[in-house]
C-alpha cells in the first residue's frame, strides 16, 4: 500500500492567532510523526488571514523539533519568490538540522496575487518564466562544489536535498519529467488537469540521479469521523473557506456550520463539486471506499493530505481514522 503524507497551512482558526496556529503546527507534525506518515510538509501562502505559513522554511525548523522519523519539507516553496541561493542556504541548514529527513518541493506561483507579487519581488523581471533555469540553479546549489566555483551556499552545497516539482498543469508535469524529478500535484483544490498532467508526466519522464522511475504525490483532502453525518458537519468548514475564497474574501478558518452551505448559490456548488472531487469524506468504511478508489484510478505512487478541521482533536482523530484505514487496505493488498 502508497503511503500517506500530511500536508499543512498552519491554518488561523477563528478567535485565534498566529501564535497559536504556529504551534497547533508543531503538534500536528509529532502526531504525524507518532502515526506514521511518510512526510509532513507546509506550504508557503502570502496574504492570507487564514493561513499562517508564510516564512515556510522557519516553520519547517519550528515545526519538526518533537519528531524523529517524518520527513519534513515545503510543499511547496513558491522559487520566483526568492533567489535560488537564499533557498539553498535555508535547506541546507534544515539538512542540518534534520540530517536525511527533508524535501524541497517547488512551485512557480507566486503564492499570492498579483500585488503580492510584486510586493514579495518589486519587479516581476524573471518570476514564472524563469523558473526551470532556477530549478536547475538551485539544484546546482545543493550538489557537489564545483573546481574554480568562486560562490557557494554555506550550509546546502554538498547536501543533495531531494528537488519535487510542484503543480496543477501539465507545465509543472513536463518540467518534472525532463529533469527526472518526483512530482506532486495539487489535486486537493485544483483537480481539473489531474489525469492529463500524470499522464504526460510517467509517459514522458526520463531518468536521473536522484530519481529512476515517475513518482507521483497526489494531494487528497481527508476529512474523516465516526459517522458519515459527523464528517460532513466538519466538512462545511472547509466549504467554507473555498466559497470565501472564490468571492475574494478569504477568511480565517471557521468553525463548522452546516446553515452556511444554504448560502452557497448553485454556480458555487457546481465549482465547490468540482474542487472538492479528490477528497474523502466520511466514516471510516465511507474514508476506506473512497481512498481506495483514487488511488486504483490515479495509480498515485503516495497520498498527502489536507485536513482542513476546525478542532484540533478532532483533525488528530481524522488523521487517526486515515492512519487505520491504510493499514486495513495494506492488510488486504498483502492477503491477495
Amino acid at each position: 500500500m502508497i503511503p500517506f503524507s500530511v500536508l499543512d497551512l498552519a491554518p488561523i482558526v477563528e478567535g485565534s492567532n498566529p501564535r497559536e496556529a504556529l504551534a497547533r503546527a508543531r503538534r500536528l507534525a509529532t502526531h504525524a510523526d507518532r502515526l506514521g506518515y511518510n512526510r509532513y510538509w507546509l506550504a508557503e501562502h502570502h496574504n492570507l488571514p487564514g493561513i499562517a505559513s508564510a516564512a515556510t522554511a522557519v516553520m519547517i525548523a519550528h515545526a519538526g523539533q518533537d519528531t524523529e522519523h517524518i520527513r519534513l519539507g515545503a510543499g511547496g516553496i513558491m522559487l520566483p519568490n526568492h533567489a535560488p541561493i537564499m533557498v539553498a542556504e535555508q535547506f541546507g541548514t534544515l539538512e542540518a538540522i534534520y540530517p536525511g529527513r527533508i524535501d524541497l518541493g517547488l512551485g512557480r506561483a507566486p503564492g499570492g496575487d498579483q500585488a503580492v507579487a510584486h510586493a514579495l519581488r518589486r519587479t516581476l523581471v524573471g518570476g514564472e518564466d524563469r523558473f526551470p533555469k532556477e530549478v536547475v540553479e538551485l539544484q546546482a546549489w545543493l550538489g557537489d562544489v564545483q573546481p574554480g566555483q568562486r560562490v557557494q551556499a554555506v550550509p546546502g552545497a554538498g547536501t543533495n536535498v531531494p528537488l519535487w516539482i510542484l503543480g496543477s498543469s501539465t507545465f509543472g508535469a513536463q518540467l518534472a519529467a525532463h529533469l527526472g524529478l518526483p512530482y506532486a500535484f495539487a489535486s486537493h483544490f485544483a483537480p481539473s488537469m489531474l489525469k492529463q498532467a500524470i499522464s504526460i508526466y510517467r509517459q514522458t519522464f526520463q531518468p536521473s540521479e536522484q530519481l529512476k522511475e515517475p513518482y507521483v504525490m497526489l494531494g487528497f483532502n481527508m476529512i474523516a469521523a465516526d459517522t458519515d453525518a459527523e464528517a460532513d458537519r466538519l466538512a462545511s468548514s472547509l466549504r467554507r473557506t473555498f466559497v470565501n475564497m472564490r468571492r475574494g474574501m478569504p477568511t480565517r478558518l471557521a468553525p463548522p456550520d452546516p446553515s452556511f452551505d444554504a448560502e452557497i448559490q448553485p454556480h458555487e456548488h457546481a465549482v465547490l463539486e468540482q474542487i472538492l472531487s479528490c477528497s474523502a469524506i466520511g466514516s471510516p468504511e465511507t474514508v476506506k471506499q473512497q481512498v481506495q478508489a483514487f488511488i486504483d484510478d490515479t495509480g498515485a505512487d503516495e497520498l498527502i493530505l489536507s485536513s482542513h478541521i476546525f478542532d484540533e482533536a478532532v483533525r488528530d482523530h481524522s488523521l487517526e481514522i486515515a492512519a487505520e484505514v491504510r493499514e486495513q487496505l495494506t492488510s488486504a493488498k498483502a492477503a491477495e
